[in-house]
């Protein structure tokens, strides 16, 4: 059955006329008075709704059932990334959001290439949430990862709470899998292409993240982030 997310108050009984985005995909699948879609606004669970009316750019529904059905993982993980250009950065956020991500955090690190400041910065944000939302469509998540404004590291560090870890070329560095054992919610920073600088790795275990390794290859950013939330989120 079709998913769609909606961004609106959800009330089973209630008729909607489903948000602009939404409405365009209803109406390139075709859908017909009497068809059968399934909402959800990224608060948990989901709703059968029936269309009532299509009309040239618009689309109601009536909201039946709601279903409290959860595809969350166990545990909360935040991935805190030096973001990847190009299209590296648009291919993680819809990965990490199948695998479970709870929220990413995209930063400025010294060795990124993508620099992203006021509009642009605010314009990307929203363009990688739209992504998450398409992926929890496609994957049955009914509760959207949030995608934080792009911060420089420093200012996230001096925020970062919790249980937490770092990718790490530090001598000692933890196997990761060792490290993320557990259900507790877990934040891991990972660098962008060029890693994080030897200042920035040091500034990190200064504040409380943990060193890892996922090993001795040397990993692309967004394939070392999918490996390493594959392990924390299990």
């Amino acid at each position: 059955m079709p998913r769609f997310f909606c961004d609106a108050a959800l009330a089973t009984g209630a008729e909607l006329a489903l948000p602009a985005g939404a409405a365009r995909h209803v109406q390139v699948l075709r859908a017909q008075p009497g068809d059968v879609i399934t909402l959800f606004n990224g608060l948990g669970g989901q709703w059968q709704a029936t269309v009532q009316r299509m009309g040239r750019s618009e689309v109601v529904v009536r909201l039946d059932a709601h279903e409290a059905v959860e595809r969350e993982a166990v545990r909360a993980v935040t991935l805190a990334i030096g973001m990847p250009a190009n299209e590296r950065m648009d291919w993680l956020v819809e990965k990490a959001t199948e695998l479970g991500v709870a929220r990413i955090a995209p930063l400025h690190t010294q060795h990124g290439v993508l620099r992203l400041a006021g509009e642009r910065a605010a314009k990307k944000q929203a363009h990688w949430q739209a992504i998450a939302q398409a992926a929890c469509e496609q994957c049955g998540r009914n509760r959207v990862p949030a995608i934080d404004p792009v911060r420089d590291i420093a200012t996230f560090l001096r925020e970062a709470t919790g249980p937490r870890a770092v990718l790490s070329l530090a001598e000692g560095s933890a196997r990761a899998g060792q490290v993320f054992a557990g259900t507790e919610p877990l934040t891991v920073l990972i660098g962008p292409e060029g890693g994080l600088s030897g200042a920035e790795d040091a500034q990190a275990r200064a504040a409380g993240f943990a060193p890892v390794t996922l090993g001795e290859r040397v990993l692309r950013a967004e394939t070392a982030a999918i490996a390493a939330l594959t392990l924390a989120i299990g």
